[in-house]
């Protein structure tokens, strides 16, 4: 007999070889009907896998994170079969389940597909899934695997790299691939799937590669399902940061710069230092310095932090100067900067902490393939403060910046987010430096803050940074997309390797604690996910124009003048559009500009000293005093901007 603990903590016995699928009937045929994945002690597991041992047992269904990947990565399978059956002769590499769907990447030779292929790998993906093939793993040796593989470089690379006794296969129908398993019961509970793109993709990520086709793809469980995806996907077309960045007229690109290197246009320049002195007056009342560091540093400088030997090789080449032997980096990361300002003196107990804040650029070189407008560059601007402290000061420090953060995502409109607390790989030491002891404080110490300020939080192994654990903020959009905002990190390394002290009560040399924190992240990116979150309708604080002023004609461009001196008396951003256009086309392209207020301006509003206003959206406010416009203004921002 085996015991098996389910999720609620409860413990059902079993014969041997009893199946999670069995498991699942034993709680209920209907609970059993929607099970289409499962993780046994840790490891993903098929539903019709053999349970000898005692364990723990989740039981997936498409509900879950984990279900749908299952989900996805079955539906891989398919399109890959699809693929192979339409086109003989390609060569397949691999095809994992991602965020939303799945992809395969394919050597297609000389038959280049597009958009107008695709409802055939639709009806030839439907027509297997109706099939209801199993899925069905199995055990391959090595000469096994490759055998099966002549011919196809990808897939043979893969397995020279794969121990004999690891290799295993997925079979389904007459198609069998190369696989470490998690796949649903059946393809046929596969119902929808949509071919969303094709794009260019270098084997293995590496330019100096074979490029192939990358065909992404997703499906459901219900037509219902994909329907109500693909409107979702057409509002996020319209919210698309580098459509409403253009409209907007906030950046641009230019090849003659640089492929991922952002050019702020005078509004986007404004929206940025706006939300720069948003938060620097935020970090002034809780003690923070600001700080200017150069965009370059000796390359020894990064050697020491350890960002070269992490980055190096897939950052910007090392500058070399007219001195031989003498090399600079491109800057990676501000805190090896600041750590350095720290050491500029010596401090006492007495002086900490010390909280050094800085909005620096830093450069890192993205692949090509990998830039998407602002949200992956290779010049951004980073919210960058560390803090110094003693070890008994790092409770209260951490849950301070925790509060600095939620200040940002209220004032921001940020309501729907989660923690995740990013803890190392145990089994993978080699990605991180420091001692296990450094990691195991700085690990207790984010938890223990985390737990204290009541967060909703999960813990993700091994996503944390070389140096240290993290907390990240995971915040969803408008659309129910899921975004990674806000960081904070505990690093007993870095004061280790710059050789960071202060003398301590005891009048000896001690070690401080340091915490890198960043509520935007990268501010290009930040102003991305802003931007498609409120559909370019920010909140009205941060607006670069908060009242258009609209004239009916000509006659009346002085009382025009008249109310735009007013209103920026009392601090609202307003202008006048002088242009000689109908008052029907200036509304319209106001609409179109997003301007939260529309001032229209004629001659009764001239003889009664009012104004006639009209909100962004088409609500009519009526003829108001231009003093309770202000007060209206005013009110709308006390909403969102609070004191911090």
């Amino acid at each position: 007999m085996i015991h098996i603990t389910l999720t609620d903590g409860s413990v059902k016995t079993f014969e041997e070889n009893v199946t999670p699928m069995d498991v699942a009937k034993s709680i209920s045929e209907g609970f059993a009907r929607n099970v289409i994945s499962a993780n046994f002690n840790g490891t993903t597991v098929e539903t019709e896998t053999l349970l000898t041992t005692d364990g723990s047992l989740i039981l997936y269904t498409w509900n879950d994170a984990e279900g749908k990947s299952a989900f996805w990565h079955s539906s891989a399978h398919v399109l890959a079969q699809a693929v192979e059956e339409l086109y003989p002769g390609v060569k397949l590499t691999i095809g994992p389940a991602i965020e939303n769907g799945f992809y395969y990447d394919v050597d297609f030779g000389d038959k280049p597909i597009s958009e107008k292929d695709f409802k055939a790998i639709e009806d030839k993906m439907l027509e297997i899934a109706r099939g209801k093939h199993e899925f069905k793993m199995r055990s391959a040796t090595k000469a096994e695997a490759l055998q099966l593989y002549i011919g196809n470089p990808y897939k043979t690379e893969l397995i020279e790299n794969l121990e004999d006794g690891t290799i295993t296969f997925c079979d389904h129908s007459t198609f069998t691939d190369l696989c470490r398993g998690g796949h649903i019961p059946n393809t046929g509970i596969i119902k929808a799937v949509k071919v969303l793109s094709v794009a260019g993709a270098y084997w293995r990520g590496n330019e100096n590669n074979p490029q192939l086709t990358r065909i992404y793809g997703i499906s459901f469980p219900k037509q219902k399902d994909l329907t109500e995806y693909l409107e979702l996907l057409e509002e996020a077309k319209k919210r698309d940061h580098r459509k409403l960045g253009k409209e907007l007229e906030l950046f641009t690109f230019s090849q003659k710069v640089g492929q991922g290197l952002p050019l702020w246009l005078p509004k986007g320049a404004a929206l940025r230092e706006r939300l720069e002195n948003f938060l620097k007056a935020a970090q002034k009342k809780a003690g923070y310095e600001m700080v200017v560091t150069p965009h370059i540093g000796q390359k020894e400088l990064y050697v020491t932090s350890g960002h070269y030997a992490k980055y190096g090789a897939d950052s910007f080449q090392p500058i070399s100067t007219p001195k031989e032997g003498e090399e600079f980096l491109l800057k990676p990361m501000n805190c090896p900067h600041h750590c350095e300002i720290y050491n500029n003196s010596q401090w006492s107990y007495k002086d900490l902490p010390k909280r050094y804040a800085e909005f620096g650029t830093v450069y890192r070189y993205e692949q090509s393939g990998e830039l998407h407008g602002l949200t992956r560059v290779r010049g951004f601007t980073q919210d960058d403060a560390h803090l110094f402290c003693t070890p008994d000061q790092l409770d209260a420090e951490f849950k301070n910046v925790i509060d600095l953060v939620l200040y940002v995502f209220g004032s921001l409109g940020f309501e729907n987010f989660t923690a995740q607390v990013s803890l190392r790989d145990p089994e993978n030491p080699d990605k991180y430096i420091g001692s296990l002891e450094n990691w195991e404080k700085a690990e207790n110490a984010i938890l223990s803050a985390t737990i204290d300020k009541g967060l909703n939080y999960t813990v993700k192994t091994g996503e944390a940074a070389f140096y240290g654990p993290k907390l990240d903020f995971m915040v969803k959009d408008a659309l129910g997309r899921q975004w990674q905002l806000g960081t904070i990190q505990v690093d007993y390394n870095l004061p280790e390797r710059f050789n960071l002290t202060y003398k301590g009560s005891d009048n000896e040399l001690h070690r401080p604690v340091m915490i890198h924190r960043a509520p935007f992240g990268s501010m290009e990116r930040f102003i991305a996910i802003l931007l498609e979150h409120t559909a370019g309708n920010f909140p009205l604080w941060l607006m670069p124009t908060q009242a258009i002023i609209l004239s009916i004609s000509e006659k009346y461009e002085k009382y025009a003048e008249k109310v735009l001196n007013l209103l920026e008396n009392d601090e609202i951003r307003a202008l006048v559009d002088h242009r000689n256009e109908t008052i029907g086309k200036k509304i319209r392209e106001a609409e179109m500009q997003k301007h939260p207020y529309m001032i229209i301006i004629g001659e009764q509003e001239e003889n009664e000293n009012k104004i006639t206003v009209r909100q962004h959206g088409g609500e009519d406010l009526g003829m108001i005093s231009i003093e309770d416009f202000s007060k209206i203004i005013k009110t709308e921002i006390s909403k969102t901007l609070k004191s911090f």
